[in-house]
């Protein structure tokens, strides 16, 4: 046996050796076939093997081959070319660009196929281009770049920006758009790591995401993380480190300004005293933030594998904010035999959220008199001694809330292709999200031991702690079997299946207080039993589909879809609960007619239209199932306190589906070779059954008196333009620029037989700023309008009704002066005004980039326009003793200066006007990235295959018209979305970073 494998061993040494007798250097150079221009970084690689180089500054390349060999050439924007190789030592591989239209392939729901040959309003935007931006989630990335995609994002560490497609088309059932990640749809992508993604592909219009039925209301966009190849395996790690700060802050009052204008509204001296505090000084921060990415892929021809694992740390520009996620995917295929795949999916997420007061102690950074000082020797001025406001920088230091996450998602496939064309394919995927969370407030008294000085009413006299566990279940199992064929000059690709999807939540918090200040003894059983209180409850909702599309081609000139699918929800009524969802596209290649052939610098052009009906069931599970409260007395024969039950919630039995159906129109072109390539599309959505509480009669004995039921329509109808344009100048240098453009107008065409919906209210008497109403944009501000301020009692006279009547008779000099709308000689709610909405009229986005031998600039930029934002920091700190806006201080009206844009000092609180409706537009530079490859010649020497380093700047320069903080406002509800109050402060990022592969 030991002779045997000795000489086995003797003839594969000596086998070797005759092989690589055979190998030689093969020297070439890549170039483009129409320029004649040499090509940087192109791909050059041995087709099943592991032996490859790129191409170096000047387009040349060398490398081992044999003869026989078969290499593969490819590079981005150039269609991939296979060469076989004879007896040549030197070769010229002339690359031919190809079209951007009729290459490029776009994942549809349960499926892909190429952007020429589909006939709805789909983008696809590829993971190297997300990967630019130092973001903390990946649709923070998509900003501007994707034409009728608005994205409203948050500063604040680990938030989920809002994804609205096509505008707002609900008023409480969720407006952000659905995700389909490898399969497993999610309402939430906070979790997913951005360098994982291949490709991210926006599903705009009812015929695309019709397939999607009851979930494909609000857009869908699909995401596809990557996978291993066949070959060796590869090595990458990325990162960037940087540091944010606040990117725009409102200028305040210091301690004089503030004194002179407190004194002057109260009538009382406020003295400035020792101190002049900037409290956004004490509470805002210059943040470390660092993200280290690192992957492992390849296979063989029977299997291959992705690993990937990341690390995110974001210090929050806020004191004591925190966020950290760890991110592990692997992703595995298996080719069990040529007609059987099978493969895993799998990724645990675990974030670690340190989100303290935020909102109080932003708030009361704004309002907080700058007379009194922040902290000193570890005793806080006392900000309440005089103000209903609390020192912000106690309410930051005296909480201590974390919020510990733990997703786990997975999907299982098993895939069979009997015969050709044939394919089954079954999917089973879960989602797993377990949350822990804790908040504990300290003790602390109004004494000299906490405070400089003690008085007020801002104390805390016993500790608390909350902990809250929320866990929650979702799986979903696809059946989808597939057949596509080809005969003549007709193409046929159908798709039929189930889909059956569940989830369950639940959750349960207790609360106790006089819990000891160890954190090692923080727990619910330390506390005072005497003060204990908890509460629970949990969700529960189902969902079984059937579905089916048809895709029919004639002579590559004429395209057919259609598609179907019916959806039954349990959250939905007994008798509504099924609902049906079809649409079709048709397609026409016009660039393939015989009468396009002399027309050169066409090269592809298609005229699409589709319709579609699409859904929307995310409304609670119960919200048609009545509440009966038990145990309640009611009198009874003289008097008699009785027990007994009643309804004290009641439910509209009958509730349907939200509905939206959708006519599109648009126009596919690729022009000068590819050069020049875009899109126009016009659209017309609208949206009916929209669920809105209703008020109910105070008799119905409904507790909080309103029914949500199906009792509005909203309409959005727009236009979106995307053009681009790409070209070499010589073998040094390219360029590429692009820019989209979407207009929409939203409005409310049905309600409630004409029942408007008041919200917005903010406090301080402003009981509601907006109204949804027929004919106007929902949420539109609705409020008095601001002729100017009166100068003296003179003016307050003369400003008189048609009868003559004194409309403002009790104001003072220095008051805003209101419109008297209806002539009744007094200012009431009959008088108020629409002045906008926070709907944009138009959004955009401009984007460049530009390569010179190793360097490569990119700029992203976008905006939009014709939208309001209301100033709700600024109304509610108008009350005398607040701080005021450095701007207010000089600018308010005062004896003798005809100033008619500010008003004179005063103690109380103004109502809703449009004083404080701003223009919500803006431009921002989004990111600017500047990078450079490493010369291949350097880094070989050290096994690296590719090195980039970076430098990037997020969110660097906006130009806005409203005086606040940000016009960007996501999380609020459509009915009163705009309204700035609390508002994360946006971000300003700088960091650099490294690209390595191996």
């Amino acid at each position: 046996m030991n002779l045997r494998k000795v000489i086995f061993l003797l003839l594969l040494i000596a086998g070797s050796i005759s092989m690589s007798a055979q190998t030689r250097i093969l020297k070439g150079v890549v170039t483009d076939e129409g320029t004649k221009e040499t090509i940087i970084g192109a791909s050059i690689a041995v087709k099943e093997s592991t032996s490859g180089t790129i191409t170096d500054i000047d387009g040349n390349f060398e490398l081992d081959v044999k003869s026989g060999d078969i290499l593969v050439i490819s590079y981005i924007g150039y269609a991939t070319q296979e060469l076989t190789v004879f007896q040549q030592n030197n070769i010229t591989i002339a690359l031919k660009q190809e079209s951007v239209l009729l290459n490029q392939v776009v994942v549809v729901g349960y499926g892909s196929q190429r952007k020429v040959d589909i006939t709805g309003a789909t983008v696809s935007v590829k993971g190297e281009e997300l990967a630019k931006q130092p973001v903390m989630t990946a649709t923070q990335a998509l900003q501007g770049k994707v034409a009728g995609v608005q994205i409203i994002s948050s500063g604040r560490p680990g938030s989920s920006p809002d994804v609205r497609v096509r505008g707002t088309g609900t008023a409480l059932a969720g407006t952000t758009a659905l995700f389909v990640v490898d399969g497993v749809l999610t309402d939430d992508i906070s979790n997913i790591n951005t360098a994982d993604i291949v490709t991210m592909d926006v599903l705009k219009d009812a015929s695309s995401t019709s397939i999607y039925g009851a979930r494909g209301a609000n857009g869908v966009v699909i995401i596809t993380t990557k996978k291993g190849a066949s070959g060796v395996t590869k090595m990458n790690y990325n990162n960037f480190i940087g540091v944010r700060n606040a990117a725009r802050l409102v200028e305040m009052a210091n301690a004089e300004e503030y004194s002179n204008y407190a004194s002057a509204a109260t009538g009382q001296t406020v003295f400035v005293g020792d101190y002049n505090t900037d409290w956004y000084d004490l509470i805002l921060r210059n943040a470390w933030t660092h993200n280290h990415n690192f992957s492992l892929s390849g296979g063989s021809d029977r299997s291959t594998h992705f690993l990937g694992f990341g690390f995110l740390e974001d210090e929050g520009i806020v004191l004591n904010n925190k966020f950290d996620r760890l991110n592990v995917r692997t992703n595995l295929d298996f080719k069990i035999s040529s007609k059987v795949n099978v493969g895993i999916n799998g990724s645990y997420t675990r974030s670690d959220d340190r989100d303290v007061n935020l909102g109080a102690a932003y708030n009361n950074a704004y309002r907080a008199a700058p007379t009194i000082p922040g902290v000193i020797g570890g005793r806080y001025g006392n900000t309440s001694e005089y103000q209903n406001v609390g020192n912000p920088v106690l309410d930051l230091n005296n909480n201590d809330n974390k919020a510990v996450r733990d997703r786990l998602q997975s999907s299982g496939y098993l895939e069979i292709k009997p015969y050709k064309g044939l394919s089954f394919r079954s999917m089973v995927g879960t989602d797993i999200l377990n949350i822990n969370e804790r908040r504990y407030g300290y003790q602390f008294f109004n004494d000299e031991i906490t405070f400089l000085k003690a008085g007020g009413n801002q104390r805390s006299e016993r500790s608390s702690l909350n902990q809250k566990h929320e866990n929650s279940f979702r799986w979903v199992w696809d059946n989808i079997v597939t057949y596509e064929t080809a005969f003549g000059k007709h193409n046929v690709k159908m798709l039929a299946g189930t889909t059956a999807e569940a989830f369950s939540l639940q959750w349960a918090s207790a609360n106790r207080q006089d819990v000891p200040a160890d954190k090692d003894l923080w727990y619910i059983t330390t506390g005072n039993a005497n003060t204990s209180t908890n509460d629970g409850g949990g969700d529960k909702w189902a969902r079984n589909s059937y579905l089916s599309r048809v895709n029919y081609g004639y002579n590559d000139k004429y395209l057919l879809t259609a598609t179907v699918r019916a959806d039954g929800s349990s959250r939905i009524s007994k008798d509504n609960r099924w609902g049906f969802f079809p649409s079709f596209g048709l397609g026409w290649m016009i660039s393939n007619e015989p009468f396009m052939k002399n027309i050169s610098f066409v090269e592809s052009l298609k005229l699409r239209t589709s319709w579609g009906r699409v859904g929307n069931d995310r409304v609670p599970s119960d919200a048609f199932t009545v509440t009966v409260t038990p145990n309640l007395a009611y009198p009874f024969g003289g008097g008699v306190a009785t027990p007994g039950s009643a309804v004290t919630q009641i439910k509209d039995p009958d509730l349907k589906w939200e509905t939206t159906e959708e006519f599109d129109l648009g126009l596919e072109y690729s022009l000068l070779k590819g050069k020049l390539y875009g899109e126009l599309g016009f659209y017309n959505k609208k949206s009916r059954d929209l669920l809105i509480n209703v008020k109910v009669p105070a008799v119905a004995g409904d507790e909080d008196g309103v029914v949500l039921t199906n009792a509005a329509s909203i309409k959005n109808t727009g236009f979106e333009m995307s053009v681009n344009w790409r070209t070499r100048i010589n073998q040094n240098m390219t360029y590429k620029v692009g820019a989209n453009v979407t207009f929409n107008r939203n409005r409310v065409i049905g309600l409630n037989g004409g029942q408007p919906i008041l919200d917005g209210g903010i406090g301080a008497g402003q009981i509601y700023s907006t109204r949804t109403d027929n004919g106007n944009p929902i949420g539109s501000f609705y409020v008095y309008q601001v002729l100017g301020v009166f100068q003296n009692a003179e003016e307050i006279n003369a400003y008189t009704s048609s009868s003559g009547a004194v409309i403002q008779a009790s104001a003072s000099p220095g008051d805003f002066k209101y419109m008297d709308v209806n002539d009744d000689g007094r200012i009431d709610d009959k008088d108020r005004v629409f002045v906008g909405s926070y709907q944009p009229k138009a959004y955009f986005g401009i984007n460049g980039e530009v390569s010179y031998k190793a360097f490569d600039l990119s700029v992203d930029i976008y905006g939009n326009v014709g939208n309001h934002v209301y100033n709700g920091k600024k109304a509610l700190r108008l009350s005398g003793l607040d701080n005021i806006e450095k701007t207010l201080a000089y600018d308010r009206w005062t004896p003798g200066l005809n100033i008619q844009d500010e008003p004179s000092a005063n103690s109380g609180f103004l109502p809703a006007s449009t004083y404080f409706v701003e223009s919500g537009d803006f431009i921002r530079l989004n990111n600017v990235t500047l990078s450079y490859t490493l010369p291949k010649s350097m880094i070989s020497k050290i096994k690296i295959e590719n090195a980039k380093i970076f430098v990037t700047g997020q969110n660097l320069i906006t130009l806005q018209k409203f005086t606040g903080f940000t016009p960007e406002l996501p999380d609020s509800s459509p009915t009163k979305s705009g309204i700035e109050l609390n508002a994360y402060p946006t971000t300003r990022t700088f960091a650099g970073g490294v690209n390595i592969s191996f």
